[in-house]
């Protein structure tokens, strides 16, 4: 049963549609705004809880990430009051199905339902989870529909879930993150000459043309062809390729955070050397 927000709350209301008496009498404005709140209300989404913070004495700004409205925020009215049924239900991690109100900028929650069929994230998995939390928060744009990345976050948690190996499942999503968003560059093919990445050469990656060979000038990350066409396949199992991966990775995704620190890549490379 989908969990509804309290219907007393007191606190004044996030900008929303505008009020009957603001654009017409009521009598006629009644039968007017309806197809308008039909039009910007979005029921039965599937998203995850990315990040919350609280909002005046008793609700939440809830940053989501929804499966065909990317990542939006939302206000949890009343989610902090001890008996909210919200309260249990706005866990990171956790498939859910979300409603909302509102075409501002920022909307407001009006159901929200756990759907279940996942295993919690425990011990290393939850930084790494965190981790991947981080990464859409600071890259994705708002209100930017990615749904083929919402299915890699999924598959990531489910890995994360199932004790697979945590770099290899970071570092797939790393990939995808930076494709879907439209800024990873082609690895199989050489910028500067237009040819096939030989496997045997050495190269470094402009985080905005791609790769192009090695010279002894470069301080950008020199990685292997065979690494750069691994990653392109997924395939993470040449411990050669996990290290290096690893290093170019931490390269690109900090050029595309321009300069922001990750603080969960941090912990994580504190801990576990991920």
């Amino acid at each position: 049963m989908d969990t509804v927000l309290d219907t007393d709350e007191t606190e004044a209301n996030v900008p929303d549609l505008p009020e009957v008496s603001d654009v017409a009498p009521k009598r006629v404005a009644s039968k007017a705004r309806r197809p308008a709140e039909r039009e910007h209300r979005i029921s039965g989404q599937p998203g995850f809880v990315l990040h919350s913070y609280p909002y005046k004495e008793t609700s939440l700004i809830v940053d989501v990430f929804s499966r065909d409205h990317g990542r939006i925020p939302v206000v949890a009215k009343g989610a902090k009051r001890p008996n909210s049924k919200l309260r249990g239900v706005l866990q990171t991690f956790q498939p859910l199905s979300l409603g909302w109100s509102g075409k501002a900028e920022m909307r407001t929650l009006v159901g929200a339902e756990w759907v279940g069929g996942m295993l919690p994230l425990e011990k290393s998995a939850l930084l790494c989870g965190f981790y991947l939390n981080e990464l859409l928060v600071k890259l994705l744009a708002r209100d930017d529909p990615h749904p083929v990345l919402f299915d890699h976050y999924v598959a990531a948690l489910n890995e994360l879930a199932h004790d697979e190996p945590a770099p290899i499942v970071l570092r797939k999503f790393e990939r995808a993150l930076l494709k879907e968003t439209g800024v990873a560059t082609n690895f199989t093919v050489c910028r500067a000459s237009g040819e096939a990445i030989d496997p045997k050469q050495t190269y470094v990656v402009d985080p905005e043309s791609g790769p192009r060979p090695a010279r002894a000038a470069d301080r950008w990350p020199a990685v292997a062809g065979k690494t750069l066409l691994d990653m392109e396949q997924q395939d993470y199992s040449d411990a050669v390729t996990q290290a290096q991966s690893k290093t170019l990775m931490r390269f690109l995704l900090a050029h595309h955070l321009g300069g922001v620190p990750l603080n969960t890549r941090q912990i994580l490379i504190d801990l576990t050397q991920l």
